[in-house]
C-alpha cells in the first residue's frame, strides 16, 4: 500500500498493473528527453548571438521537427494502445465478483454461489486493532484466489461511485442503472486496499476497498465458512 512521502506508484500485484508501471516509465522518460532538448535550445538561443542562415531557412531541418514529433507519438501510442486492450479484455473468469456501491459503503454478491454475500463497512477508528490501516480497514474483506482471472461487475445503488484498487490496477465508475465490467488477477497473495474514487457525497472518503488474494484452498474454506454462517 501506499505510504507517507511516497513518490511513485505503489507496487503493482497484478500483470495489468505491471504494464502499467512500464508504460509510466517509458512515457517519463520520452518527456524528459523533449524537456532537455527544449531546455538546451531555450539556453543556447538565449546565450549566444550568432546566427546561421542555413538553420534558418532549411526545408530539411522543418521535414525533421515534423517528422520527429509524429514518430514519438507512435512510439507512445502504440504500447498504450496494447494496454487498453489488455485491461478491456476478459478471457474466461474463474470467479465474478458483483461490487454495488452505496452511501456510503459497498457490497459484494459472489455471483457464482447462491447465498455467498455481504456488507462491507469501514472499520471505526476506536475499533481498530494493532496493525489495522485508519479509514482504509473493512470489517469484510472481498476475498479472492491467487493467479486467477476474477471479473468484477461494478454498479450504484444511488449516486456514482468508484471501484479502485491501484495495486491492481484497477479502477471502475459504479452508475445507478448500469452495469460495468473489469477484471484482474492477484499475483501473488497478499491485502491489498482502495478507496472510492468518485466524490459521491459527504463520506466520500469513508468507502475503503480492501481486498484480500490468497491461495486457491483458502479461498474455498472461506467460502464454505460463510456459506454456513449465511
Amino acid at each position: 500500500m501506499a505510504h507517507s512521502a511516497q513518490l511513485g506508484f505503489q507496487d503493482a500485484a497484478s500483470p495489468v498493473m505491471e504494464e502499467l508501471l512500464h508504460f509510466h516509465d517509458h512515457a517519463l522518460m520520452i518527456v524528459f528527453l523533449i524537456s532537455t532538448l527544449v531546455l538546451y535550445i531555450i539556453v543556447a538561443m538565449v546565450t549566444t548571438t550568432l546566427t546561421d542562415a542555413y538553420i534558418l531557412d532549411s526545408q530539411e531541418i522543418e521535414i525533421v521537427w515534423t517528422i520527429l514529433p509524429a514518430i514519438i507519438l507512435i512510439l507512445i501510442a502504440l504500447p498504450s494502445l496494447r494496454i487498453l486492450y489488455l485491461m478491456d479484455e476478459i478471457n474466461d473468469p474463474h470467479l465474478t465478483i458483483k461490487a454495488i456501491g452505496h452511501q456510503w459503503y459497498w457490497s459484494y454478491e459472489y455471483t457464482d454461489y447462491a447465498d455467498l454475500g455481504f456488507d462491507s463497512y469501514m472499520v471505526p477508528t476506536q475499533d481498530l486493532t494493532p496493525g489495522q490501516f485508519r479509514l482504509l480497514e473493512t470489517d469484510h474483506r472481498m476475498v479472492v484466489p491467487m493467479e486467477a482471472p476474477v471479473r468484477v461487475l461494478v454498479t450504484a445503488e444511488d449516486v456514482l461511485h468508484s471501484w479502485a484498487v491501484p495495486a491492481l490496477g484497477v479502477k471502475m465508475d459504479a452508475v445507478p442503472g448500469r452495469l460495468n465490467q473489469t477484471a484482474f488477477i492477484a499475483a501473488r497473495p497478499g491485502v491489498y486496499y482502495g478507496q472510492c474514487s468518485e466524490i459521491c457525497g459527504a463520506n466520500h472518503s469513508f468507502m475503503p476497498i480492501v481486498v484480500e488474494a490468497v491461495p486457491l484452498q483458502h479461498f474455498e474454506d472461506w467460502s464454505s465458512t460463510m456459506l454456513e454462517d449465511a
